[in-house]
């Protein structure tokens, strides 16, 4: 990807739908944007509701968060509901965003923004787990549909053969309804276009926010000083296990990792073989942005073993902060970094690596700085707003 932050390619002719042509936002003032698939907001989850969270923010800063609607999981959520957030409509749905049931919930709120006469002007879909409702209701609706495809979500370990299959099979479905396909990296667009032979635009993943907060308490949590810190779902295609065997052989290296383990079979098990050993400090999930940037301070190496692309939220998110990152080598995260970042496929290379590291601040300093470099040129989020209320017609 180029030193913009949302460089944007024209979608090709693959058999979906013709794009709405470029109008001018003087002619958009009561046109409508609706976000479907992430769990809602305020972001508890992942990226694409830290995306959804994003949006709302800078709508609300530019005067068009009344033109937003956001749909959001309220399984297991409190009552009352808040029905805005930052200006933004809150739409519910009670039913959990994520799973086998990302299927309905991603149907439903379709359904309600692209057939009637209250249809959004424009949806937005967040992943391709609704591939096979938004290529049913496509063709009956005038909605202008955008699909942000995530990653090779078919490919992730945690996926059986039915699975993989159904999510391949919704993949091809949901990029062909689309009237414009999003890849949020050159390297993952790179594949939408060699499979389905249309051309994403790419717009990136923000970093910026994670160095807004001020450093909160983290004193409950008993860390070390300093040491090598991960953040990541713990799912098998994030590749914690090899860290943690990596640092079971460094003792004199702390190493920390934020996840949700108790959230996963894989999770709780690696939690339980690990957890005593004495330079490992296995955190659950924080999504306080408070105690996120104060554990993200004391880092002195960040590790990423996500191997699915495209571009990961706790990878860029990271960038900012100014220390060195050691990736699993795949074409995402080369890309991510700018090939900033050296790469790990194992056990034994990660160790090498950080031995390396740990005898050479220098080193560190100039790889710290140059991923800096990187994500202040390309993962700001008030350009990557810019760039999809353009692409929402806002």
């Amino acid at each position: 990807m180029s030193g913009s932050v949302a460089h944007l390619h024209g979608l090709a002719a693959d058999g979906s739908r013709p794009a709405t042509p470029s109008i001018s936002r003087r002619q958009l003032r009561n046109r409508r944007a609706a976000i479907i698939g992430c769990a809602g907001v305020p972001a508890s989850y992942g990226g694409f509701e830290t995306l959804a969270e994003q949006l709302a923010i800078a709508a609300e800063a530019r005067g068009i968060a009344s033109k937003l609607t956001i749909w959001c999981s309220a399984k297991g959520t409190a009552t009352p509901r808040p029905d805005r957030f930052r200006g933004a409509r809150l739409r519910h749905l009670r039913l959990p965003a994520n799973g086998a049931s990302s299927i309905p919930y991603d149907g439903a709120s379709a359904l309600a923004e692209m057939i009637g006469r209250d249809a959004a002007d424009t949806v937005l879909a967040l992943g391709v787990s609704g591939g096979g409702p938004l290529a049913a209701l496509a063709p009956l609706s005038r909605t202008r549909l955008v699909v942000h495809v995530d990653g090779r979500e078919a490919e992730r370990a945690k996926w059986g053969g039915t699975a993989r299959r159904v999510l391949a099979w919704s993949e091809r479905r949901a990029v062909r309804a689309a009237d414009v396909v999003v890849a949020d990296n050159a390297a993952l667009a790179r594949d939408i276009t060699e499979r389905y032979g249309c051309r994403p635009q790419v717009i990136a993943y923000g970093a910026d926010h994670a160095r807004r907060a001020r450093p909160g308490d983290i004193s409950d949590l008993g860390l070390p000083p300093r040491y090598a810190l991960a953040i990541a779902r713990a799912e098998p295609e994030n590749n914690l296990e090899t860290l943690i065997r990596a640092f079971a052989r460094l003792p004199d290296q702390p190493l920390v990792i934020v996840a949700n383990w108790s959230a996963t079979r894989h999770g709780r098990l690696l939690r339980a073989a690990w957890e005593g050993t004495r330079n490992l400090y296995l955190l659950e999930a924080e999504y306080d942005p408070a105690r996120l940037r104060a554990i993200r301070d004391r880092a002195w190496l960040y590790l990423h073993g996500h191997s699915a692309g495209g571009t990961n939220p706790s990878l860029v998110e990271m960038m900012p902060f100014g220390v060195p990152i050691l990736a699993w080598d795949c074409a995402y995260n080369r890309v991510s970094t700018a090939g900033s970042a050296p790469g790990f496929r194992d056990t034994e290379g990660l160790i090498a690596l950080v031995r390396r590291l740990a005898t050479r601040p220098d080193i560190c300093a100039s790889m710290g700085a140059a991923l800096a470099t990187v994500a202040a040129r390309r993962y700001r989020w008030d350009a990557i707003a810019d760039a999809y209320f353009d692409l929402l017609d806002l």
